[in-house]
Order: C-alpha cells, then sequence, then structure tokens
C-alpha cells in the first residue's frame, strides 16, 4: 500500500507514520508528503526520511474545488493509493472526499462525535468532561465524522490548560495512528453498514479498537 500524507505543521504524526511502516510487518509505504504550507516543519522529517514532498499552497487557488483538483493530481502523479490526514487544516470539499472514500484516514484530538472542528482542548475543559482523548477514522464528508477504527482515552486533570491536554493527547495520538494504518495495511479492517471491524481487535494501554464481529 502506498500512501499520501497530508500535513499543516510540525508532522508530529508523519513521523509516527514513517516509523511504524519502516517495520517489516507493515505492508505500506508513505510514497509522499503533501502540504498546504511551504514552511511546514513536517516536510523537513519527510526530506529526512527520503520521502518525496510537494506543497500544494491554498492561498495560489482561487476555490476549495482548484485546491482538492490540485491535491489529487499531486497523489494520483505519485502512485498512491491511499490518503493520511495528520494535521492537516483545511477542509477538503465533498468531491474530494467521495472520490478517496475508505481510502483517507483522519486523526482528530477528541473521543468523537464529541467536539468535532476546532479549539477542541478548550472545549473539552471548558465542559467540564473527566475524559478526553483521540480518534482514528475514516473520512467522510462531514466534519470529523466517519466509521471510527480506534480511539484512546486521555483523561482531563483538574488543573489542566488547553497546552497540558493536548501534549497529553498528541502522545495518545502518536500510538493509535499507526497502529490504524498498519491494522488497514495488513487487511485486517472491514467496513460493515459504516461501522469498523477489525479482525483479532483488542484493548492495551488505554487504546481501544473496535472488535471484529461476526
Amino acid at each position: 500500500m502506498k500512501v499520501a500524507v497530508f500535513i499543516s505543521g510540525r508532522g508530529t504524526n508523519l513521523q509516527a507514520l514513517i516509523d511504524v511502516c519502516a517495520q517489516e510487518d507493515t505492508p505500506a509505504e508513505i510514497g509522499l508528503v503533501v502540504s498546504n504550507r511551504p514552511a511546514a516543519q513536517g516536510l523537513a522529517r519527510a526530506s529526512a526520511a527520503g520521502i518525496p514532498t510537494v506543497v500544494v499552497d491554498h492561498k495560489t487557488y482561487d476555490d476549495r474545488e482548484s485546491f482538492d483538483a490540485a491535491l489529487d493530481t499531486a497523489v494520483t502523479r505519485a502512485g498512491c493509493d491511499f490518503i493520511c490526514l495528520a494535521g492537516f487544516m483545511r477542509i477538503l470539499t465533498e468531491d474530494f472526499t467521495r472520490k478517496w472514500r475508505d481510502r483517507m484516514l483522519n486523526i482528530h484530538p477528541s473521543l468523537i462525535p464529541a467536539f468535532p472542528g476546532l479549539n477542541c482542548h478548550a472545549r473539552a475543559i471548558e465542559a467540564g468532561v473527566m475524559i478526553s482523548g483521540c480518534t482514528v477514522h475514516f473520512a467522510r464528508p462531514e466534519l470529523d465524522a466517519g466509521p471510527v477504527i480506534a480511539q484512546a482515552a486521555v483523561p482531563v486533570l483538574p488543573d489542566d490548560d488547553e497546552e497540558a491536554l493536548a501534549a497529553r493527547i498528541l502522545e495518545a495520538e502518536h500510538r493509535i495512528y499507526p497502529m490504524a494504518l498498519k491494522l488497514i495495511a495488513q487487511g485486517r479492517i472491514r467496513i460493515v453498514n459504516e461501522r469498523v471491524r477489525i479482525q483479532d481487535g483488542s484493548m492495551a494501554d488505554g487504546m481501544l479498537v473496535n472488535p471484529a464481529k461476526s
């Protein structure tokens, strides 16, 4: 499986995906890293790993449709057949999302359907919830929605501010995103009635994955 990773910033989840693809039991490779920001630090991570990069600057396009068309062209030219959104801070069009249906993953720093969109850490603290976390899911046209592959629960501590909670959740993201990609590359995931079924699903170290069901 040849994967394109879309980033906008530091690329820490990108690094986690690079690391898992280097493992012998992960039949996947990252064939391209795409950034909408020329100064994204994650581009340097990709270059250091010998991965081709391309910048598709959203500011140079008149509308979302032409921007998404450029993204699609870049991915197709690189021969990639799967996309991982890893801190990609652009909302994709419905047409793009439908074309890549069941071939595009996203990670969101909350336990969706709770707190979709931006500022989810601040909103979790303001709401007074005791548990937050992160979710890996197949992307759908709706914002931060789609069949869930894995979630990690992270406690919200009484003295947490937005940065402290975000840092702990990011550590969990680095565990569950590569795990989800590996499961897909190994052919252990299927979608049934918009729910994910995983062969040998399990729970470990605060990570939850959907179990296989007959």
